[in-house]
């Protein structure tokens, strides 16, 4: 009997292990409310940028307290275009990059754990030289608690883009994402999960004074398929965790944003998700109701 018992706690261990089945995802996600959200190409726009009147007429609307996605939410497949062509604020445009990618996004939980799906149509290849030799395809998204970070309730994930990180023109290449005043002790921080389809891994970390991709406590497990030609990636994360997991809690709306990077893609070379609100049982952008 103990044999048994010890046999099953392995073989649950070895499934857990491969991030396959370390949650119960709701059984039919087609039962899931889905918002479908449209990821742009966003050229060289970092902070600095948005928030510099003379170049971004949008700076005026951030003074005045209103969100990124309340002006362009309708028109981001048309940005993506002007900056992937290299029409607007992009100075290394790459010949046949999609300039957005539609993505339906599901959200709900069990009570304990988080479940997020994304589901998109793989876009062409641009037959550029590949950036990330491991990973053809790697989704991630961010969470953020409370507006401690200067700008998150209103740019998403821009406040962790900058025109010093690299990737971008002049930048060093061992500059990587940051928070300005970045701090996990004073709950500053961007939480960061990321699924990478060629390492078939999650992974689970924060951006605060600089970005760093392991170490937290709170995913479960990130599984990404390609059926045809459509992906699907789903992604369980315990509601608490560790250092720099951001606390869930029913009633509560969460700051969020995610981001593609598809065809080899590396840095700011992505397409990315306005900010939106991610709610747990309460009315969002994105609201994960349980189930």
């Amino acid at each position: 009997m103990n044999k048994t018992i010890m046999s099953a706690v392995a073989g649950a261990l070895l499934v857990l292990g491969a991030g396959g089945a370390g949650a119960a995802a709701p059984a039919d996600w087609s039962k899931v409310a889905a918002k479908n959200i449209t990821l742009f190409h966003p050229g060289v726009s970092p902070l600095e940028w948005i928030t510099k009147g003379t170049e971004h007429g949008g700076a005026r609307g951030l003074k005045k307290g209103e969100t990124c996605a309340e002006c362009h939410s309708e028109e981001t497949a048309d940005m993506g275009k002007k900056m992937a062509s290299g029409q607007k604020i992009e100075p290394s445009p790459i010949a046949g990059k999609a300039s957005s990618i539609p993505v339906k996004v599901q959200a709900a939980h069990d009570g304990d754990t988080l479940y997020l799906r994304f589901t998109w149509k793989q876009p062409k290849s641009s037959g550029a030289a590949k950036m990330d030799d491991k990973n053809p395809v790697k989704i991630a998204f961010m969470l953020e608690s409370g507006g401690k970070v200067e700008l998150a309730d209103q740019s998403g994930c821009w406040a962790s883009c900058h025109a010093d990180s690299r990737t971008m023109p002049n930048a060093a290449d061992t500059k990587k994402k940051y928070v300005k005043g970045g701090s996990l002790a004073e709950g500053r921080f961007y939480d960061l999960v990321q699924w990478r389809s060629g390492e078939k891994k999650g992974f689970d970390g924060h951006v605060a004074d600089t970005r760093v991709v392991e170490g937290g406590k709170a995913l479960v497990s990130a599984d990404g398929k390609l059926d045809g030609d459509s992906w699907s990636v789903v992604f369980a994360r315990k509601f608490t965790g560790g250092d720099g997991d951001v606390k869930l809690e029913a009633g509560k709306a969460y700051n969020f944003g995610f981001a593609i990077h598809d065809d080899n893609a590396a840095g700011r070379f992505h397409q990315v998700s306005l900010g939106y609100k991610l709610g747990i049982d309460t009315a969002a952008d994105l609201t994960a109701m349980k189930f």
